[in-house]
C-alpha cells in the first residue's frame, strides 16, 4: 500500500469572492488525511497552474460560482498540460449548468459537483481517481 498522502490544491479562480464551500471541502479533505493547499480568492489560471506545479499536487480542485467555468477551467487544464502535469486530476465544484458538464468532462475535468454535493463523495472520487 502506498503511504504517500494525496496532495490537493483548492483554487478559486476569477472574481468570485465566495469561498465558504471551498473552505468546507478543503477542511474535509484535510480531515480525510490529504495534504491541502488553498490558494485563496481571485486566482488566475496561470497562478493556479503555477501553484500546482510548485506544490507538486496530485489533484486540483476548482471552486467556481461566477459562471466563468467554460473559460477558466479549460485554461487551467491547458496550462497544467503545458507544465507537463498531465497526470494531475481536476475536479470542479460550484454553479455549473447541466449542459456544460459534458463539455468540462471532455476538456479533461474528472468530476463536476454542484451545490449540496457531499464531502464524502468528493473524498471517495479523489481517492478512486488516484488508483486509476
Amino acid at each position: 500500500m502506498n503511504d504517500k498522502k494525496i496532495r490537493v490544491l483548492i483554487a478559486k479562480p476569477g472574481l468570485d469572492g465566495h469561498d465558504r464551500g471551498a473552505k468546507v471541502v478543503a477542511r474535509a479533505l484535510r480531515d480525510a488525511g490529504m495534504e491541502v493547499i488553498y490558494t485563496g480568492l481571485r486566482q488566475t489560471p496561470h497562478m493556479i497552474a503555477e501553484a500546482a506545479l510548485q506544490e507538486d499536487v496530485d489533484v486540483v480542485g476548482i471552486s467556481i460560482l461566477s459562471g466563468a467555468h467554460m473559460t477558466l477551467v479549460p485554461k487551467v487544464i491547458e496550462l497544467l498540460k503545458a507544465n507537463g502535469q498531465t497526470d494531475v486530476k481536476v475536479f470542479v465544484g460550484g454553479i455549473v449548468p447541466n449542459a456544460d458538464i459534458p463539455l468540462l468532462l471532455e476538456s479533461g475535468v474528472n468530476h463536476v459537483y454542484g451545490p449540496g454535493a457531499s464531502t464524502e463523495e468528493i473524498i471517495h472520487d479523489i481517492r478512486t481517481s488516484m488508483t486509476v
